[in-house]
């Protein structure tokens, strides 16, 4: 699919779609006969990694990171494991950090309902 198609499925812009391939994120993008980006399902998926590494918090220079090493293949398992695995530690520390605040806006709002 060419990149307008892609940009629709994926959500992201064509700008960010060629800012990740000029990155390196987006390493592999075949091209047509004319010279047009031409998106896989495998590119779908990956994008769609990326976005919740994104989302859930992992930094690019670290996305970036694991993306090289997926590019070297099968033998770098374990340490993008380890990157997943870190970063999975991070989001759950987050997370736990996001609940006390959230327990402590709800007993404000509770202050203020027996006010009112």
């Amino acid at each position: 699919m060419n990149i307008s198609q892609f940009s629709a499925l994926t959500g992201l812009s064509p700008h960010t779609l060629r800012y990740y391939e000029k990155i390196g994120l987006l390493a592999s993008v075949s091209r047509n006969q004319s010279g047009h980006r031409n998106y896989s399902k495998r590119d779908q998926e990956w994008v769609a990694f990326i976005t919740r590494l994104k989302e859930t918090g992992m930094p690019l220079n670290q996305i970036m990171e694991y993306a090289k090493l997926r590019e070297q293949g099968i033998e770098t398992a374990d340490q993008r494991k380890d990157l997943l695995e870190q970063h999975s530690d991070n989001l759950q520390k987050r997370i736990a950090s996001e609940l006390d605040h959230l327990e402590a806006l709800k007993k404000k709002i509770d202050y203020y309902n027996q006010l009112i």
